[in-house]
């Protein structure tokens, strides 16, 4: 079975309770046929995404995650690669969704805070997108847009300003955008898509916002743009996308 007929596999870590950015992009592309591989540390909340992707119809596979440590993080890709062997199946999609802080003036931030912050969103990312570009590599371009396979982080308004509570949250968030930015660079020359995306507003991990007037981004809205850095041609294609409401306030 060549890669072009092989069932596309896109990877998602980081589920929070399952409702969020992470588990929109899960459904979306699950929607959209690819098999989905679900890597979370929440494990009651991992479970029943999954069970609710498969009835609806999709297909996926969760992963637990004890911690995001480095030997976690490549276990959990060695777990993948198990689930969803070659050459039926091809890994064409990895998105990191992971990150932690604490949002507390700078002379209470613990340096237990800074280590849990830059483990989350930049040791772990340098893990997930270890895994991620090591299963690229392995891939034929697909034909339909010149890509060996796609790789998204996602970012926040800290990635690129600190604000009075956020030294600890931007910190991690400064890291990740960096580190994006220099395996697009790196890769983009193997046909290996890097993207980072500016999530600049909060999260509406409900639908409240349909009969208030919360100023936030929708969960499936964010989705629906990494499906469009996925299917985005090789001659034109994005690093870093920044989305945000139309009404923002800030």
């Amino acid at each position: 079975m060549s890669s072009q007929t092989a069932k596309r596999v896109a990877v998602v870590l980081g589920l929070g309770k399952g409702t969020g950015t992470g588990a929109s992009t899960a459904r979306l592309f699950a929607k959209s046929g690819y098999e989905v591989a679900l890597i979370s540390r929440g494990g009651d909340h991992l479970e029943n995404l999954g069970k609710d992707i498969k009835s609806n119809g999709g297909n996926a596979k969760t992963f637990p995650l004890a911690s995001y440590s480095h030997e976690d993080v490549i276990n959990a890709w060695a777990a993948v690669h198990k689930a969803f062997p070659k050459p039926e199946y091809v890994v064409r999609v990895a998105v990191f969704n992971g990150g932690w802080g604490a949002f507390k003036k700078f002379l209470d931030v613990t340096p237990e805070d800074v280590q849990t912050a830059l483990q989350a969103s930049v040791a772990a990312a340098f893990s997930f997108a270890r895994g991620a570009i090591l299963a690229f590599k392995d891939n034929d371009i697909d034909e339909s847009n010149g890509k060996r396979g796609a790789l998204i982080f996602t970012g926040a308004t800290a990635s690129t300003r600190g604000n009075v509570i956020t030294s600890c949250f931007a910190a991690g968030k400064h890291g990740l955008r960096a580190l994006s930015q220099s395996l697009g660079k790196e890769f983009g020359k193997e046909n290996i898509h890097v993207a980072h995306s500016i999530i600049d507003g909060a999260v509406l991990f409900d639908t409240t916002w349909k009969t208030t007037d919360r100023v936030g981004l929708t969960p499936d809205s964010i989705a629906a743009s990494y499906l469009y850095l996925v299917n985005q041609d090789k001659s034109a294609w994005t690093w870093e996308l920044d989305l945000r409401p139309a009404h923002e306030k800030w």
